[in-house]
This record gives structure tokens, C-alpha cells and sequence, in this order.
């Protein structure tokens, strides 16, 4: 996938959802464990050297997995290479469930099903759909027979 570089700058400028200096190795063999802060903004994991501004990288958490590896480390790998993996080591058991909890919850995916589920509920509540308002609710990303169970 391409993206433009200054827009990815500027959104790893965007307040985070969660920020933390984590130990990190990248997939490539031989990788050693390096300090990284790591900073999720909505679906992108940005990494950064301690004393840099401008991220090293990121990652776009869609079509992933994130795996506890121990018990104050996780993995993520994507679906199209599950042997190329990141991971990442943190401080405690706690902190590590923290951050894979907000991982799976930070793809596009995960929050279209939300969406679904939470406009049903509120039609079901009121009788009316919530998405109407806004001339989207005949999207067809926002229809249930899009989502996969």
C-alpha cells in the first residue's frame, strides 16, 4: 500500500490513543530488542527513536494478528506474511494486556463492526436509524450483509 509521507508525519503528530516506550524488534532475522516509542493513532502503530521527533515507521493495523508471546510481550503479524513478525516487549503483564486490547481494537474493521452493532441497538431502542441524519445509512459499508461473521 503507498501513502504520502507528510501525511503520515502529520497524523503521527495527532494526540495517541496510547504512547509508551516499549522495547521493539523488527522481522528480520538477527533483529535485536530496541527501546522505541511507540504511539497508536486510530489504526497506525507509529514507532520512533527515543530522541527523534519523526517516526522510524509504522504499521497499519488492519488485517492482523496480535499475539501475547510471553507474559509482558506481544506480537503482531499481518495475514498476507504471519511468519513476519514485530514484537514488542513491555513492563508488566498489565501493560502488555493494555496494549494488545487497544491493538485489536484500532482496525477499521473492528470499528465498522461496532458501528453495526451499536446503529442496531439504537434502532431497535428508538425505531430509528442513526445514520440517517447523516444520508449514509444506505452505504453499503455500513450494512450488515457486508460484515463477515
Amino acid at each position: 500500500m503507498r501513502y504520502n509521507e507528510k501525511e503520515l508525519q502529520a497524523l503521527s503528530r495527532q494526540p495517541a490513543e496510547m504512547a509508551a516506550e516499549l522495547g521493539m524488534r523488527g522481522p528480520k532475522k538477527g533483529s535485536v530488542v530496541k527501546r522505541r516509542l511507540v504511539k497508536l493513532v486510530v489504526n497506525f502503530l507509529f514507532y520512533f527513536r527515543t530522541d527523534e521527533a519523526e517516526p522510524v515507521g509504522a504499521l497499519l493495523l488492519e488485517h492482523c494478528r496480535v499475539t501475547q508471546e510471553e507474559p509482558s510481550g506481544f506480537s503482531i503479524s499481518f495475514l498476507e506474511d504471519p511468519e513476519r513478525k514485530y514484537h514488542f516487549e513491555c513492563c508488566s503483564e498489565e501493560q502488555c494486556q493494555e496494549w494488545m486490547a487497544a491493538l485489536r481494537r484500532a482496525s477499521y474493521e473492528f470499528m465498522r463492526r461496532s458501528l453495526i452493532f451499536y446503529r442496531n441497538e439504537i434502532q431497535k431502542m428508538t425505531g430509528k436509524d442513526p445514520l440517517e441524519q447523516f444520508g449514509i445509512s444506505e452505504e453499503a459499508r455500513f450494512q450488515l450483509s457486508g460484515l463477515k461473521a
